[in-house]
């Protein structure tokens, strides 16, 4: 019977760390408990490099992330749609583009305030992107001088 009290204890120990790390690894993320966000739209002519779960920053901080992505036919550009928190209001002609971490890898879709005093509402689209720079693409230019 002193076993099986130990045991429970220590499971218990257990599971309450791992739902601590679970916590704290979603904190870092910047992913929010019950936080209300609003969705918002972009096209771009490449969205290489950001998958659905890519964080979304601005000035660095992680405020949303991308929920999904899909290929209009009629234009071929990226549609990508994004969640940003709740209590932000992005003007309306802020630049949305796709950055690189690193140059080993890894993409983020960043956001830059403009000054407009009209914010984005809910499913807006921002007009004002830029796609993601090919490293790979630049190097084979640079190299063949095409």
């Amino acid at each position: 019977m002193a076993n099986s009290v130990a045991e429970t204890v220590i499971g218990a120990v257990v599971l309450a760390t791992a739902v601590g790390f679970l916590i704290h690894a979603g904190q870092t993320r910047g992913v929010q408990l019950g936080g209300e966000s609003y969705p918002l739209t972009a096209r771009f002519r490449s969205a290489e490099g950001i998958s659905v779960g890519t964080d979304v920053r601005m000035a660095g901080i992680a405020i949303g992330s991308v929920t999904g992505l899909s290929l209009d036919p009629r234009t071929f550009e990226a549609e990508v749609s994004f969640t940003v928190q709740g209590d932000l209001a992005i003007p309306d002609d802020s630049d949305v583009k796709i950055a690189s971490e690193s140059l080993l890898g890894g993409s983020y879709v960043e956001i830059t305030p403009g000054a407009s005093e009209v914010a984005l509402a809910a499913g807006d689209q921002v007009v004002n992107t830029q796609s993601s720079v090919s490293l790979l693409n630049l190097l084979m230019k640079f190299g063949t001088g095409k």
